[in-house]
Parts: structure tokens; C-alpha cells; sequence
């Protein structure tokens, strides 16, 4: 090979090869050279925040499958950005961050806009990160946290660049490929199908990983074939399996005692890309019941190394899912009965936050893409609107807010016109809504539905679950969403009134562009983790 090319030069091809050619930035000092030239080839999407730059690339490499690239600037716009970053990382979203740093030569003098110690920064919430120790080296470090982003658990990395690297010259990254499937031994998935087979009432729980790793049709087919009812673990931020299908239970509280007792009466427990387990609030008492064993499927060793029962099977789920399905018999279980179908609530006003959700589900078009952020309200949403096929449904699985709304910009920009909907709570939007002026300025198909309260909901309920009467700093009075959207250039409607709702998301599902919907629902009658979901 030679040195024909500069960094810059390398770096492109090599992002052009693997199909990274949308960058999702905000721009600064640090990354004009970077940017000298721009391919024509290649598209910026410029956010106005770094948080929303990551979480956009983020929601665009969930609808592609494959890893984004993020630009940021040096030390301070990494910074604003961390809370994506670790919703990406809990996640497993590959996205490649690519930060701007000062020039080499300036370094040891700690300059303005200096980052010391710049691949410490994002850890432990990155996958990988360095900063190469010479400029000709930074296209095969771009390389090396591709695949290691693309490898499962796939996740963040995060590269550091000199701003007079890219004028180096540097030898083109060679061709190569990983193959990333992997399964466990025989005897292992031997163990598990032995235990599956010889089970008196078995019960799936399924998480991301599933559909990170397109192992639905597996997993499927796998609980037909037992007859086992299916869970999906806590605070899951996909969905993993049809919610209308006879065998879906619901959504796993994040509370131990709960979550126990929703496994009670079952022998053998299969948990297949889900940690175990996801608590939010404090409980005593057993993981799982009490003569029940537990076998954990995940392609992470940190999940397998620190789940605190059962036996973990070191696996992809597609790989290992498929050869338990050439070990497990069929077996003659009835179907479990229905889970019942929630009336749909009166139009009252001030209006029930479930009655926009039953109105939403009647008026969604079938191959809407849902993106939810409401803590206050999960529960009640899953157990109204079932999430019935593989990638039409996102959340953060971490709980750090300001994720959905650039998440559903960044998923609307990588799809064909499907219909985006963000379901986002009043307190959500606010960590984020400079998103909204990135979906106007590329005509993003995308409907904001705004549950607003007009108060961090789901801080109260938390307080009320310790007997607390009222939670300072709270309370969010006085904000006009639909104002601030169309500060932005967004169009949007305000509902008040029931009457009213219907007609509000029918205009707005159908609006060429982003819009946004400012419902302004019932206060305080949020409830975390009391009941077990139905629908």
C-alpha cells in the first residue's frame, strides 16, 4: 500500500466503504479541518446541542442497523453530550464519535479548548476510546472503533483527533470484515434444552437484545414451540415481541418483590438479552421465587458476570436461540388466558393522559415508528397500545431524559416516510427540544405528542411511594410548547379539551413535516409500579 492519501482523505473513504456517510455534529474550532473539502457525497446534520447530535445519530443508526457518525467539539461539547452517550451505551446503539481536539503542538501548554486526557473523558460509557498517539495512525483507529462499535454488545466508541492531524499523510485502511455471531457450546445449549424440556410451567423474559440482534423469528417460534408465556424485562428499551400475541404477560416491574411475584409458580426461567435484573426503587426479598432455576442468554461477559442468580450462557441470541430450537421438543400447553382489554376512558377535561393514548392507537398508521419518553405514564402506554413488530418501538433503557425527541429525529431522517410518533412527557422535551429545529430543517416525518402535566410526573409518584406530600422543584408551570415549536419553525396545536384530541392527532399524524401536539392531561395521576400491566 502507499501513502497517497491524507488523513482526512482516509478517513472518509474509509467511512464512505462502511456506509457511514451521514454526520450528525455541532461544529467548532477544532473540527474546521476536519471538514475542509466536505465530501459531496457525505450529509451534515447539524444539531443545535451536543446532546442532540448524539442521540439523533443514535436514533438514525437504530433505523439503519448500522453505526453513525457524531462530530463534536474538544472538551466541552463531549461534555454537553454525556447523557447521551450513556443512554447509547446502556443501549448498545453503535455510534462513532469522532471529537476535535487541539493541535498537537499546543498541547503540553493545557490551551483553550484543550482536552487533557481526552480518551479518560467518556469512560466508563464508551465501548472504546483512545486519542492515537501519531496522525497517520487516526484512519485504522477510526477502523478499530468501527468494529468494535458494530461488535456485539454493540455500543458507543469514541475518538479523539489533533485538529493538524488531517493534513498528514496517511496509508488507505485495507478491506477487511468481522464476523460477529457467536453461540455457546453444545453442552451448554444442551443443559437448556434439557431443563425447557423437562419443565413444568417455563416462562420467557425477553430484552433489547433481541431486537439489536434480529433474533425475533427465533424467539418466536421458540416460545410456540414450549407454550411459554413471554415477559419483557424491566425498563427494556425495545419492545422484543409481539404484544398482541396470545403468549405476551407484559412489561417486568423494576421492583424486586414485584417482579418475583409476577414468576411465581414457574420452574425454569429463559431470559434471552436482558440483564438481570433492572431495579428502579429499593424492594426486599428474592430475585426469583424460590425453586426456580434461571437461564441467562447475552452476547455482553459484563452482564453474564454480574446477573446474581442463574446460569448465564455467553451467546448471541439469533446463534443461540436457533440451536436450542434443534434441541427443544413441542410442547402441549394451553394458551394462557387473554389479558384483558382496558376500557377506553371517558373524555373528561382536564384530560386522562390514557385517553390520548387509546386515541393515538386508533388513529396511528400501521407502519408508525413510536418513540417514548414518559416515565409518568409507561406502564399505562404498554398496556394500551401493544407494540406488535420488530423496530416500532424505542425508548431509553437508561432513564437519563432528553433521549426521545432527537431519537425519533435521527430515526425519521434514516427511514423511507414512515411516520415517527414521540410520545414525550412535558419535563422531557425541555432537556432537549433544539431538536425540533434540526426536524424542521429536513422536513422530518415526525409527530411530537407532549403529555404535559406541567410537572416532572414521575419524581412526584416516586415521592408519594415514600409518603412524601410534596416534592420541591417539581412543578413546571408556563410553558408553551407549541410557541416554543414554532420558534423553531415547527407548526403545532394545543388541546385543552377533549372534545378536541381526536381531531388534533389526526391533523398532526397527517402533516407534511414535524408537528407538535400540547395536551395538557391531568396532573398528578401518575402511578410507577403498582399493577400488573393488561390491555
Amino acid at each position: 500500500m502507499t501513502t497517497e492519501l491524507t488523513v482526512r482523505e482516509a478517513f472518509f473513504d474509509f467511512c464512505r466503504r462502511v456506509g457511514m456517510t451521514t454526520v450528525f455534529g455541532n461544529p467548532g474550532s477544532t473540527e474546521l479541518r476536519m471538514f475542509r473539502d466536505f465530501p459531496g457525497d457525505f450529509e451534515y446534520v447539524l444539531a443545535l446541542q451536543e446532546t442532540v447530535a448524539v442521540a439523533a445519530a443514535a436514533g438514525h443508526s437504530l433505523g439503519t442497523g448500522n453505526a453513525t457518525l457524531v462530530s463534536l467539539h474538544s472538551a466541552g461539547g463531549v461534555g454537553h453530550s454525556l447523557g447521551a452517550v450513556f443512554n447509547a451505551y446502556r443501549d448498545r446503539v453503535p455510534v462513532v464519535i469522532i471529537a476535535g481536539q487541539q493541535s498537537r503542538a499546543m498541547l503540553p501548554a493545557h490551551p483553550f479548548l484543550g482536552a487533557d486526557e481526552p480518551a479518560l473523558f467518556p469512560r466508563p460509557y464508551v465501548k472504546w476510546s483512545r486519542q492515537p498517539e501519531r496522525a497517520e495512525d487516526v484512519p485504522a483507529a477510526l477502523a478499530e472503533a468501527y468494529r468494535v462499535a458494530m461488535t456485539p454488545p454493540r455500543g458507543p466508541v469514541f475518538l479523539s483527533v489533533p485538529e493538524d492531524d488531517w493534513e498528514h499523510l496517511a496509508e488507505p485502511v485495507p478491506d477487511r470484515e468481522v464476523r460477529s455471531d457467536f453461540t455457546a457450546s453444545p453442552a451448554a445449549l444442551r443443559e437448556v434444552a434439557e431443563a425447557l424440556n423437562g419443565a413444568a410451567n417455563p416462562v420467557i423474559i425477553v430484552g433489547s437484545g433481541v431486537e439489536d440482534e434480529d433474533a425475533l423469528p427465533g424467539v418466536l417460534a421458540l416460545a410456540e414451540r414450549t407454550g411459554a408465556p413471554v415477559w419483557i424485562s424491566p425498563l427494556s428499551g425495545r419492545s422484543g415481541f409481539p404484544e398482541d400475541h396470545a403468549l405476551f404477560r407484559g412489561f417486568l416491574p423494576p421492583v424486586r418483590n414485584q417482579l418475583s411475584a409476577r414468576l411465581e409458580g414457574h420452574d425454569v426461567i429463559l431470559a434471552l438479552g436482558a440483564p438481570i435484573f433492572t431495579y428502579h426503587v429499593y424492594s426486599e426479598g428474592p430475585v426469583i421465587p424460590a425453586g426456580s432455576r434461571l437461564f441467562h442468554f447475552d452476547c455482553d461477559p459484563s452482564q453474564t458476570a454480574w446477573a446474581p442468580v442463574g446460569t448465564s450462557v455467553l451467546t448471541t441470541i439469533a446463534a443461540g436461540v436457533s440451536g436450542l430450537l434443534e434441541l427443544v421438543d413441542k410442547a402441549d400447553r394451553p394458551l394462557p388466558e387473554p389479558l384483558e382489554r382496558l376500557a377506553k376512558p371517558a373524555a373528561t377535561d382536564p384530560i386522562d393522559a390514557a385517553l390520548v393514548v387509546e386515541t393515538l392507537r386508533e388513529r396511528m398508521p400501521e407502519d408508525a415508528v413510536i418513540v417514548e419518553e414518559i416515565p409518568s405514564y409507561r406502564d399505562m402506554f404498554h398496556a394500551r397500545l401493544p407494540i406488535t413488530r420488530p423496530g416500532g418501538f424505542l425508548t431509553t433503557g437508561s432513564g437519563a431524559l432528553g433521549w426521545g425527541l432527537p431519537v425519533a429525529v435521527g430515526r425519521a431522517l434514516a427511514g423511507s416516510g414512515e411516520r415517527i410518533v414521540c410520545v414525550i412527557g412535558d419535563g422531557a422535551i425541555m432537556y432537549s427540544v433544539q431538536g425540533l429545529w434540526t426536524a424542521v430543517q429536513h422536513n422530518a416525518p415526525m409527530t411530537v405528542v407532549v403529555l404535559n402535566n406541567q410537572g416532572y410526573g414521575a419524581v412526584k409518584a416516586l415521592g408519594r411511594r415514600i409518603e412524601m406530600d410534596s416534592v420541591p422543584g417539581t412543578d413546571l408551570p408556563g410553558i408553551e410548547f407549541v410557541t416554543l415549536a414554532q420558534g423553531f419553525g415547527c407548526a403545532g396545536r394545543t388541546v385543552t379539551s377533549a372534545a378536541d384530541l381526536d381531531g388534533a392527532l389526526a391533523e398532526g399524524l397527517a402533516h407534511d413535516g414535524p408537528y407538535v401536539i400540547d395536551v395538557r392531561v391531568a396532573a398528578d395521576n401518575a402511578a410507577l409500579y403498582d399493577e400488573p400491566g393488561t390491555r
